[in-house]
Formats: C-alpha cells, structure tokens, sequence
C-alpha cells in the first residue's frame, strides 16, 4: 500500500511535469528525442507507482499533446505511449508481480529484482526501435530547431534537470537501502512514501486535496487486490486438491510426450492468445493457479517464470480486441486520433516486446542475476 501511495501522491502533485520538461529540454536535438525522452519519463513514471494506468494518464495528458503540437507522426506518439506505459507492470515495484508473488508464493523482492534488467532492456528496445526509424524517416520525429533551443538558456537546463531528477533521487533513496540490505521491502515502501510527501511539500503542492485522493486511491487498489488474491488462492486450493495439475501434467508429457521447453512455450502462446481477450488480473486469477506448478513440477525457476507472465501481460495490454492501453488511450486521446489509428500504432512495439520476451526466455539469467546476487549478500 505505501508504494501505491507514494504512486500517487508523486503524480497528484504533477512532480512528472517537471521531469517531462527536462526531458523535453534535454533530448529536443536527438531524432525522435521527445518520444525517447517520453519513454524516459515511463520508466520513471514506473519506477514510482508499478500500474499501467499511471503512465497512461501521465503520458497522454503531458506528452500526446506537446508531440503532437512539435509534428510528431500521430501513430508514432500513440504506440510510444501505449508501449511505455505498460512498463509499470515490470519496473518495480510492479503491482502485478505482487499478485503473482503472492499466488505462486514467491518473495516479492526477489521477482521486484527480477524486473530490473527486463524492464531496462525492453525500454532500450523501445528507444532504439523509435532512433532508427526516426533517423531513417526524420519526418516521424523532427528535432527540436536551433531557434528552440537556443531560447532555454543553461540556467535553465540546470533548474530542469534538478527539478527532474527529483523522482528519480527519491526512487533511489527508497530502493538503494532495500538493495544493500539495510531496510525491509515494507520499511523501503514507507521511505520512499516519507520521501514522495517532503517532495511534494518542499514543491508546495502536498494540497488536502491530493492527500485525499492519494488515500482513497491506495485504499481502493489495496481492497481490490485483497479480494483478487483471496478469490486465487481459493480457486488454486481446489484446483490442485483435485488433482488436476497432475492430470495435465501426466497428459503433456507421458500421452504427448513434449519436452518441458516445448510445455513453457505453448503455456506462453496460450497467455498471449488469451491477451486479446483478458486483461492480466483475469488470466492471473483463472490460469496462474493452473500454470504455477506445473511450471514447478517441469523444474523451470518461479521468479523467472514471473517475469516472462508479466511480459506476456505487457503484450496483452495492447492486443485488440480487448486491450487494456488500448481503451485507455481511446479514453484520453484527442478527436484526431481514431481507434484504427490506435490499433496500427501498437504493431511494432508489440513485435519488439515479443523479441523482448524471446530473449528473456533464452537467457534467463537476465532475470535472475540480481536477486541472486542481492539475495547472497
């Protein structure tokens, strides 16, 4: 709950607007540098609150329209928001791998260490994915003019960059003692909760107002996920104490004789079939109970497995017909946009995120090096 708090008190009190102008500012003269700074500005967005949703608003309320106004392709700045957005689900502290974690009785910490490089991977896919076509096509993503430029004075960078890099300082203040070993995960929450309210009261924008919706919305977030893990763990207990995932079990393996690899990557092609009609608590709820041992059983690592769930859940976020960012973006996108302009948008940043997963499936060390490293010490 403190993290959804600190979440939300960081963005009520519009501390993201300062980092976005940083952004702006100081990426203006790369190709298609407002959109890679906005991906930037996801992966801190991320980093504070671990929910899609927070991005989304952030994003298509501050970026849509300064990228739009700067002649950005209006199916480039689409995708760039639906795909950075989703990267609050695996940029710790994700809410979805809580789920997880407490269906598969995993360590939180350790599957929040497990989406680090992940997540930093597929947003340098996403921005080395938007630089190359914007250095092929400059059209897509028109640089900032000199005349631009030249009006911000270094003062100025100096003061955004001090102002932006606030979230981020409290990002670390939160997590480098968690990391080193000093706090508990609960005890990092209430630091960078501590953190994000002498933030927003240093800004003078801690109002009565965002206290208020800060609260309600922690407490919202935090019954409905109570209720979601309660009703999983019910539907796991009887699924399993009727002997069904040893049914399925002895069906894949001993009458189709499948390999455990062969398992995993028809589990993941399910997960991404269902995408397109579930959103992520749905098909944790129905098929993680399932899922979960059996993916014991064939020996594979949990927290691993963890990671590729939740990257399979990025893409259903974004596959239509139902698509979770999708409508989201239908919601707060200009008239201008249409849902057909949504839909195109997402393609490429679907296939990046597919390469994404494809790369964590084949080398899972990208997941497993740092909670296996922290958790050493």
């Amino acid at each position: 709950p403190m993290f959804i708090f600190m979440g939300y008190v960081l963005s009520e009190s519009r501390l993201a607007d300062d980092l976005y102008r940083m952004f702006h500012v100081w990426m203006g003269p790369v190709p298609g540098g407002l959109a890679i700074g906005t991906i930037l500005l996801m992966v801190v967005i991320s980093a504070m609150n671990g929910l899609s949703v927070a991005g989304m608003a952030i994003g298509a309320t501050i970026a849509l329209p300064e990228l739009l106004r700067r002649n950005y392709d209006k199916l480039m700045v689409t995708g760039v928001i639906q795909a950075g957005s989703s990267l609050g689900i695996l940029v710790p502290p994700s809410v979805v791998l809580v789920l997880y974690a407490m269906i598969a009785r995993q360590p939180v910490g350790q599957l929040w260490l497990a989406g680090v490089f992940p997540g930093l991977m597929m947003a340098a896919l996403f921005i080395g994915y938007i630089w190359l076509r914007c250095k092929i096509t400059p059209s897509l993503g028109p640089v900032l003019s000199p005349e631009e430029l030249a009006q911000v004075s270094r003062a100025e960078k100096q003061r955004l960059l001090r102002a932006g890099l606030l979230p981020v300082i409290i990002f670390v203040s939160m997590m480098v003692p968690f990391v080193m070993g000093y706090t508990s995960l609960v005890e990092s929450s209430v630091v960078g909760a501590l953190a994000s309210v002498f933030a927003a009261v240093i800004k003078g924008r801690f109002t009565r107002q965002v206290f208020e919706t800060a609260t309600r919305e922690t407490l919202a977030i935090s019954c409905m996920f109570m209720w979601i893990i309660l009703a999983a763990l019910a539907f796991g207990a009887v699924f399993d104490g009727l002997g069904a995932v040893n049914a399925i079990e002895g069906f894949f393996v001993d009458r189709l004789g499948l390999t455990a690899w062969e398992i995993l990557i028809l589990m993941q092609l399910s997960y991404l079939i269902m995408g397109t009609f579930l959103d992520d608590t749905a098909m944790l709820v129905i098929v993680a109970p399932l899922y979960v041992p059996l993916v014991k059983a064939l020996g594979f690592d949990l927290i691993w497995y963890g990671v590729l769930y939740t990257i399979t859940c990025q893409i259903a976020y974004m596959t239509p017909p139902f698509g979770y960012n999708l409508f989201l973006m239908r919601a707060m996108a200009p008239p201008e946009i249409s849902i057909i302009d949504i839909y195109r948008s997402i393609i490429p940043f679907v296939f990046v995120m597919i390469l994404a997963l494809i790369i964590v499936t084949a080398f899972p060390q990208i997941a497993l090096w740092l909670p296996e490293h922290v958790y050493a010490r």
